[in-house]
This record gives C-alpha cells, sequence and structure tokens, in this order.
C-alpha cells in the first residue's frame, strides 16, 4: 500500500482526525470523497476559521482502535461552492454522514448560505508514524533567589 491509499484508508475508517494550520489544530468529522478529505464549517457547524483563505493544512490521522497516530499529510485546500462539480457528491456524503442533523431536509442549503464547504486533498508530502516527532520540548523553570 503506497501512502496516499494509506491516507485514504485512514480517512475512511474513522469519522474524526485533526487539521492544523494557522499554528492551531482542529479535530473535525469528515467524509472520504473520491479523493479528498470533504469537511463543512462555520455557521453552525464546526468552527475552522478562515480555513478557505489557507492553500495548504496538515492532517493528522490516527488508528481508530488505538488512537495512535500512524499518518500526517499535507493537504490542498480546495473551497467546494454550489456551482462547483463536487457539490452534490460531496455535500451528499456530508449530510448521511452527519450525526445529529436537526435540519436533514435543508441542511446542504443552510451550508451554502452559512459555512464552507472543502475538499482536503492529500499531496504526496507524507510522513508515517516512525517520521513523527513524538516527544514535546519543554524548558526548565528558572528559579530566581
Amino acid at each position: 500500500m503506497n501512502r496516499t491509499d494509506l491516507v485514504a484508508e485512514l480517512a475512511k475508517k474513522s469519522g474524526l482526525l485533526w487539521v492544523s494550520y494557522a499554528g492551531r489544530t482542529h479535530a473535525v468529522w469528515h467524509e472520504w470523497v473520491g479523493d479528498a478529505v470533504c469537511v463543512v464549517a462555520g455557521g453552525s457547524e464546526q468552527p475552522l476559521p478562515d480555513i478557505e483563505r489557507h492553500e495548504t493544512v496538515m492532517l493528522s490521522l490516527r488508528s481508530k482502535s488505538t488512537r495512535a497516530l500512524v499518518a500526517k499529510a499535507k493537504a490542498k485546500v480546495e473551497v467546494v461552492t454550489p456551482e462547483s462539480e463536487h457539490w452534490e457528491p460531496v455535500t451528499t456524503a456530508l449530510k448521511s454522514g452527519r450525526l445529529n442533523l436537526d435540519d436533514g431536509d435543508h441542511a446542504v442549503e443552510r451550508w451554502a448560505g452559512e459555512s464552507v464547504v472543502v475538499r482536503l486533498v492529500p499531496t504526496d508530502d507524507i510522513s508515517l508514524a516512525d517520521q513523527i516527532a513524538t516527544t514535546i520540548g519543554h524548558t526548565s523553570p528558572h528559579l530566581t533567589r
């Protein structure tokens, strides 16, 4: 299995992944559609402030069973508008995967008006768990006398 296939497999098996950009990391629910992680954000949906203004983000993918970090992948951000060829398949998948959707019949129209729908398309820049630093650098406190 190549690295891109691994990202797809991990994203398909887990309903949650982490998106990092602008110095912050956000846990998000998503759906894998075609060749991309698809997310709806903003409005009354999950917050991903200004994600549409970024060219790329970093995806962190964990094992569904062990929750261990398996891979990180750089992804290109593509905004999906109602005029896009991707709108129908992406919003259909997001709607079917969205838990506790209060307005199922009107969710897609609401997303078009108040949210942003994005495709996060993984690039070839993928790091596997053994290549990812897992330690956090700390500085020792300096006590004054």
